[in-house]
């Protein structure tokens, strides 16, 4: 009559474990976060890290509109489930792997200094962000200080529509002569795109002058308002005495069926103006090489 009871017993016990193992295993899901998260600031910056889940989607919110076309990612491993103005839901495939990183970057669209927000993506055991708030940190001496060029891929020029099949022209200058307010040009290269001009210039700073900070640029024509241009510099700080600075000035315009022939006026601290006259953007042949 024992015997019955006996065998109950360590069934009960197996019964308890396993609704035992069943509670730790619902213990183990994922914590849910919602954060706010700042992008880099520049191309030596570490990408943010957002911790993604083959379960959860993500949303990124964004403080500016976005350009949805220039979304770039791993179709393979990651699914954009929605895309809108300033939000983006993602979603990866399945569980990325231990040690595996997967980008996700996009550009906003109002074309001001930190154009291109961009994440690295991994699957965590402990927790998953099912919402970031993307913030843009705010650049140092924004009324004087010329912008940093961001970090770009060569299917970005593509996705933002600067190169269509009628490519680049270009155009170019080295040792010009002249020194102006003892500011001089070391070389000049002008691209031309698809609605876009810019100018990559490389300035030297004469020894017995102070230190200079390029701030505006202006594209001037002979006919025509002038247009200010973005001046974007490779490094932060002033031309020091002596010394060379690589400066781009970059201006969208109308499309245009003809050569075009600007002034470059750069203008810096100090009151000093430094102008290069005849600069020229040779008109885009599609089909044709350049």
């Amino acid at each position: 009559m024992l015997q019955p009871l006996r065998l109950a017993l360590p069934l009960t016990l197996m019964l308890a474990w396993g609704a035992a193992a069943q509670a730790q295993q619902a213990t183990r899901t994922r914590a849910e976060r919602k954060r706010a998260v700042t992008i880099a600031s520049t191309s030596a910056d570490p990408l943010p890290i957002v911790h993604v889940a083959g379960d959860t989607p993500t949303l990124f919110l964004f403080t500016s509109p976005i350009q949805k076309k220039t979304l770039t990612f791993d179709e393979s491993r990651i699914r954009v489930l929605d895309a809108g103005e300033r939000s983006v839901i993602i979603q990866p495939v399945a569980d990325l792997g231990e040690g595996e990183r997967q980008e996700i970057g996009v550009f906003f669209a109002d074309g001001q200094a930190l154009t291109r927000a961009a994440f690295v993506l991994v699957t965590d055991p402990a927790e998953v962000d099912s919402r970031i708030d993307v913030r843009r940190p705010e650049p140092p001496n924004t009324a004087c200080q010329p912008a940093q060029a961001p970090s770009l891929k060569p299917e970005d020029f593509v996705l933002l529509g600067l190169v269509d099949k009628a490519g680049v022209t270009t155009s170019s200058r080295h040792g010009e002569p002249t020194v102006v307010q003892g500011l001089a040009l070391d070389s000049l290269v002008a691209f031309r795109g698809t609605g876009w001009v810019l100018a990559d210039m490389t300035i030297l700073n004469s020894p017995d002058q102070p230190a200079w900070t390029p701030q505006e640029a202006m594209f001037v024509r002979q006919v025509g308002v002038p247009l200010r241009a973005r001046l974007v510099t490779k490094r932060p700080g002033p031309i020091l005495p002596g010394e060379t600075m690589r400066v781009l000035a970059v201006v969208e315009l109308p499309q245009a069926q003809a050569d075009l022939v600007f002034t470059l006026e750069i203008r810096g601290d100090g009151g000093r103006r430094f102008t290069i006259p005849g600069v020229r953007f040779p008109q885009p042949v599609a089909g044709e090489a350049q």
